[in-house]
């Protein structure tokens, strides 16, 4: 079967991911047949879609008419047969037992199409087992979306023992489809990529606690603002929900070994129902405390680095056993758990040898299997790290590799992406070190003559300051000084950049993001774009030059409402500010945002650099603005370029300036 043969996608559970992997599907242009036991769970699945791509519209995330048109793409049934019915893809999402999930296939194949692929959405369970259950095991895989469906990018693509290469590529091609990014996992190994990460990553936060050698506030703060976590680790199980990670945990166990034996403490949680949020009680308290109240100065080096070396050991188990490279494991744990980098870049950041050390020297005090170092893992840190040591420094001939910008050059325009979509594009340390190297770069090839900013995805151009691994400061007044300089120097040399700016913003673009936007000379957003400076709802302000730019631009008045108030605007009230040059269709966005770039490449460099120059040099002294101008332009009259603009406007022809 060929990707465009599918067109009829059936989804078996109308539970929370049921109803959201059918709602993905039928955003897509699917139809879609949504299948529980009875009425009203299937009934109250379909509602859930219904209000969700309400939601989505509500948000201009989609338009009316495409979430009517959705809708009407999706059926609801309870009778098996009818659900089956024209099916090409069946996605199972039933309860994560063995045992359920074997008896739905059992009557599956009774009723399902030929030619039909199943697929499982299990997060750990054999893919192998359960393709061996029907009479397709070579058109069987796992296809595992992580919640909430509609909102998480990732999916991972697990081949079982029989899977052919066929089906993983349909299954593949079919998540892009739904705009998601597929992960193959190369072979069906408990866990997966993302759970097999994160589970002992919790059960070794519990031993934490369990051996007495920390608090549960000095882990998750440790693993929250010294990791740089999206949550500490206890909170994550009270979110999820600490059984679901403890029934993973104990499948790991019986499949795998005594290394994965759940620690007692979630076991004792599990054993008396208190499971985090959804019961109101958990690590933390929902119900008579607060939550979780994580300490932002609590971090603990020895716990970070036993965390981090559990995490390196089995990215090394992973690798080592050719589930799936260091560069998919990253991308998985990144899309799918949200963290600012994937394991294999933070285990290399740390040292696998420091890991290594650590691991040995807690197999030789506790005896635990779970500390016994996996070959892989001594033999990545004999060659340097999991890439070998090469991922710093400059490829031969082809400059600097960046980790979380995409830059290019085409046209004449050199083109920076910040690429940190599962962290809505936020601005860290890390982001504008390789912003800085990336504009200078830029700005010293004469190929380049015009600049294009914008943000990968179409949820964020940027969302801002990454403000957890600031936090890992500890709130130190030094720490904040040194980063603000940081960054009003990095947008400090993007604003003073000889060549034209444009920001191409879409999606969200707020505090630091709309601050990075105001260095920019112009400034191209989509309809759907928020725009605002939230700063001092944190009791903040902001502080990479927003303060000034934006005066500047708006005005004192229009700066101080948009800053005090912290409000969010649409696109369209900030071109009405003069802070937006121009709102266009979110379908249009990227191409009119190139076109103006190409533009203005098209330009003569020189007069463009003393025209930028002489405004600049104006906005304080007058004076000095009308100095700069008058040489300026004393400047391009010994220019070839001015030749060329004459004679090509003699002739009503189009010059090719080259700054000369």
């Amino acid at each position: 079967m060929k990707l465009e043969d599918v067109q009829r996608v059936t989804v078996l559970g109308a539970g929370n991911m049921g109803h959201g992997i059918a709602e993905v599907a039928a955003l897509a242009g699917y139809d879609v047949s949504l299948r529980d036991i009875n009425d009203e769970l299937v009934q109250k699945g379909y509602d859930q879609i219904e209000w969700s791509l309400g939601k989505l519209a509500e948000k201009d995330r989609i338009g009316d008419d495409e979430a009517d048109a959705a809708l009407d793409r999706v059926d609801a049934f309870v009778d098996l047969g009818d659900a089956l019915d024209g099916a090409d893809v069946v996605v199972e999402v039933v309860p994560e037992k063995m045992s359920i999930k074997k008896d739905v296939y059992d009557e599956v194949v009774e009723h399902a199409p030929d030619e039909a692929v199943f697929v499982t959405n299990t997060s750990s369970l054999s893919i192998t087992e359960l393709s061996e259950v029907t009479d397709r095991p070579e058109r069987f895989c796992g296809m595992h979306f992580f919640n909430p469906p509609v909102r998480m990018d990732l999916v991972e693509v697990i081949s079982g023992k029989h899977t052919s290469e066929e089906t993983l590529e349909l299954i593949e091609g079919l998540a892009e489809s739904m705009g998601k990014t597929p992960v193959r996992v190369r072979k069906d190994s408990p866990g997966f990529i993302v759970n097999r990460i994160l589970v002992p990553l919790m059960n070794e936060a519990a031993w934490v606690v369990e051996s007495g050698d920390a608090t549960i506030e000095t882990v998750d703060s440790t693993t929250k603002f010294g990791m740089g976590l999206p949550m500490g680790s206890f909170e994550l199980a009270d979110q999820v929900g600490i059984d679901v990670g403890f029934h993973v945990l104990e499948y790991m166990h019986e499949v795998l070994g005594d290394a994965y034996r759940p620690c007692p403490l979630l076991a004792e949680k599990v054993e008396a129902e208190t499971l985090g949020k959804k019961t109101g009680k958990g690590f933390y308290d929902y119900e008579d405390g607060d939550g979780a109240q994580i300490p932002s100065d609590a971090v603990d080096e020895a716990v970070s680095r036993r965390l981090l070396a559990v995490m390196a050991n089995e990215t090394a188990g992973l690798i080592g056993n050719d589930v799936a490279d260091a560069d998919d494991i990253d991308e998985a744990v990144k899309l799918g758990a949200g963290f600012p980098d994937g394991p294999a870049k933070l285990a290399d950041a740390e040292g696998l040898d420091a890991l290594v050390e650590t691991l040995d020297e807690l197999a030789e005090e506790t005896g635990e299997e779970r500390y016994e170092a996996t070959d892989y893992l001594r033999e990545a840190a004999e060659a340097g790290g999991f890439r070998g040591g090469s991922g710093d420094g400059d490829d031969a001939g082809e400059g600097p590799v960046y980790e979380v910008l995409n830059v290019s050059v085409d046209d004449r325009v050199g083109h920076v992406e910040i690429d940190r979509p599962h962290r809505m594009n936020t601005i860290s340390g890390e982001v504008l070190d390789e912003l800085s190297d990336a504009i200078d770069q830029l700005d010293g090839d004469d190929e380049v003559r015009a600049i294009l900013l914008s943000g990968a995805g179409d949820r964020a151009f940027s969302a801002g300051a990454d403000v957890q691994s600031m936090a890992a400061g500890g709130a130190d007044p030094i720490h904040a000084v040194e980063l603000s300089r940081q960054g009003q120097q990095t947008f400090g040399k993007l604003e003073g950049s000889d060549k034209p700016v444009v920001a191409a913003i879409d999606g969200y673009c707020l505090g630091g993001g709309m601050e990075l936007a105001t260095a920019a000379d112009m400034r191209i957003a989509s309809e759907r774009s928020e725009l605002g400076q939230p700063e001092l709802d944190l009791g903040l302000l902001p502080g990479w030059g927003g303060t000034q730019r934006l005066a500047r631009i708006v005005g004192e008045g229009r700066a101080k409402e948009i800053i005090l108030t912290a409000d969010r605007y649409d696109a369209e009230t900030m071109a009405e500010y003069d802070f937006v040059n121009e709102v266009v269709p979110d379908d249009e966005l990227n191409e009119r945002a190139l076109e103006l770039a190409e533009q203005l490449a098209g330009g003569p460099p020189i007069a463009q650099k003393y025209t930028k120059r002489a405004i600049h040099a104006g906005r304080t002294d007058n004076e000095a603005g009308l100095e700069v101008e008058a040489m300026g332009f004393g400047h391009v009259m010994n220019t070839d370029d001015l030749i060329e603009g004459v004679t090509a406007f003699m002739g009503d022809g189009e010059p090719e300036f080259e700054g000369k």
